[in-house]
């Protein structure tokens, strides 16, 4: 099932979830909202769309190479006020998290490779980000490149796990992060 497809598939199961009043987990319902973070079932992953490009380093990469590690995704751009205010927590989830096999990929969009790197030097971010100031790749992901920050957590298998439109606090993305890191690799 391609991303598009799993996202509107996904939209559509909250909604109709939301609507039906369910609060309580069952088989039928394989897809949860807590906390703002929209989680499915492993048997209900959607294959995420590529990632791979030119990081803001000059360097390239591809999110291929990091297939068997959980893999968190964020949209930023220097110029979004919740960006700036998620920045910390982000990097705090990364120190916290990446001696369990995760790693977070950053992705700028609509910004100069200036302010980034400088927005990268000030909030002392050590993960990488991709150069992408078109979009593409949230695009690919239906994020509006304007509807930034957004946070995307891959599985071991490269599949979307859980998806999250909106800043994120290490309270919240920390157990979401670990819970998913804590899956047997399917």
């Amino acid at each position: 099932m391609n991303a598009r497809r799993w996202t509107a598939a996904l939209l559509a199961t909250v909604t109709a979830v939301a609507l039906a009043g369910c609060t309580t987990g069952g088989d039928e319902q394989r897809c949860v909202t807590r906390d703002g973070f929209l989680e499915c079932a492993p048997d209900q992953r959607g294959t995420a769309p590529k990632v791979s490009g030119e990081l803001l380093d000059g360097s390239s990469y591809d999110v291929a190479r990091d297939r068997g590690t959980v893999v968190v995704i964020n949209f930023w751009g220097s110029w979004c006020n919740p960006c700036r205010a998620e920045a910390d927590d982000l990097e705090n989830t990364y120190q916290a998290t990446k001696a369990a096999g995760v790693t977070f990929v950053g992705i700028n969009v609509t910004d100069s490779r200036d302010k980034a790197k400088a927005f990268e030097k000030t909030y002392k971010v050590t993960y990488p980000s991709l150069f992408d100031p078109p979009g593409r790749t949230a695009l690919d992901f239906e994020i509006a490149p304007n509807a930034i920050p957004a946070t995307i957590v891959l599985d071991r298998e490269g599949r979307v796990a859980v998806v999250r439109r909106g800043a994120v606090v290490q309270e919240a993305l920390q157990p979401v992060v670990e819970r998913i890191a804590a899956e047997d690799a399917r």
